[in-house]
């Protein structure tokens, strides 16, 4: 069994490439065309939104797509569910390309992180019943600070958040669009595939770490808005009532709605624990008692 294999490069152009981590190997891949829409601004392309899976099916040709058509179990689903969820929405454009990429680990990833999200007063719940703890300032780390992941609303602001019981929360509101902004801090490119409400971002079928993810450029950044409905254009992420999430809509199902999911993966030949991370990391690894004696400045 190969410990690592290629992965396609899907771009966010200018923002930051990314790549696939499927089961066979690949060595090709998209290439950049344009830049992510302004916020507010919507696409009135003509890609069919009821196939989600086109950028899998036209670059590897089976599995993604097959994945989102295929018939779901429909569990019996709690009526009228509080709280929110991601729906699918309005089409806006986000052109895709791709480069190669070799994980040092094509199963596990070095880093994950979840960011559970809510409304306000879903929120205070779920942040009574984990006991409370302090507000981390809008950002999630992953890997000791190796990227840092925000949600960030139409308006180009960042949600506020929380810890609670070990985990990280963040507030929406109903009706908000909302993209996920992930920065890498060190000098080495990145995989990271991507979930909202336990659905693969680039195909909206069942997430998983074999699945392809986005490409971060050293010390480079990527905004993901939207689920991907094709090589041009994703149907952005808006908050909405579990009911209307597109993992209900689409799978009848909801139970992971409410959790977005990163997971990392390092490119072959890098060494993670070489990587500075600034003065944070620098003080994280501070040893307490490195000497005997003082001696004279």
């Amino acid at each position: 069994m190969r410990a690592s294999r290629w992965a396609f490069g899907v771009i966010l152009a200018a923002v930051g490439l990314g790549g696939c981590g499927g089961s066979p190997s690949y060595g090709g891949g998209y290439a950049a065309e344009s830049a992510p829409q302004s916020p507010g601004k919507v696409s009135h392309r003509a890609e069919p939104q009821s196939q989600p899976g086109a950028a899998a099916e036209a670059s590897v040709g089976s599995d993604g797509a097959t994945a989102m058509r295929g018939d779901f179990d429909r569990p019996a689903q709690e009526p009228n569910r509080p709280g929110l969820g991601t729906t699918w929405g309005e089409t806006r454009s986000s052109a895709i390309s791709s480069a190669p990429f070799l994980r040092a680990d094509s199963r596990s990833p070095f880093a994950t992180a979840a960011v559970f999200y809510n409304d306000s007063e879903g929120s205070r719940t779920m942040a009574n019943a984990s006991g409370f703890r302090r507000f981390n300032e809008n950002t999630v780390d992953l890997g000791g600070g190796v990227a840092t992941v925000r949600l960030k609303n139409g308006s180009g602001r960042f949600l506020s958040g929380f810890e609670a019981g070990g985990k990280n929360f963040m507030v929406g509101s109903a009706g908000d669009r909302y993209s996920i902004v992930i920065d890498s801090h060190v000098p080495a490119r990145l995989e990271i595939v991507v979930s909202v409400d336990g659905l693969d971002v680039l195909d909206g079928g069942e997430a998983a770490f074999s699945k392809r993810g986005y490409l971060i450029e050293p010390h480079g950044s990527v905004e993901i808005d939207g689920f991907r409905q094709s090589l041009d254009a994703v149907a952005a992420f808006r908050f909405g009532s579990v009911r209307d999430s597109y993992s209900e809509q689409k799978h009848g199902e909801s139970r992971n709605v409410g959790v977005i999911g990163v997971a990392l993966f390092n490119e072959q030949g890098s060494n993670p624990s070489g990587w500075r991370i600034g003065d944070t990391q620098q003080r994280l690894n501070a040893d307490p008692f490195p000497g005997k004696f003082a001696t004279p400045p």
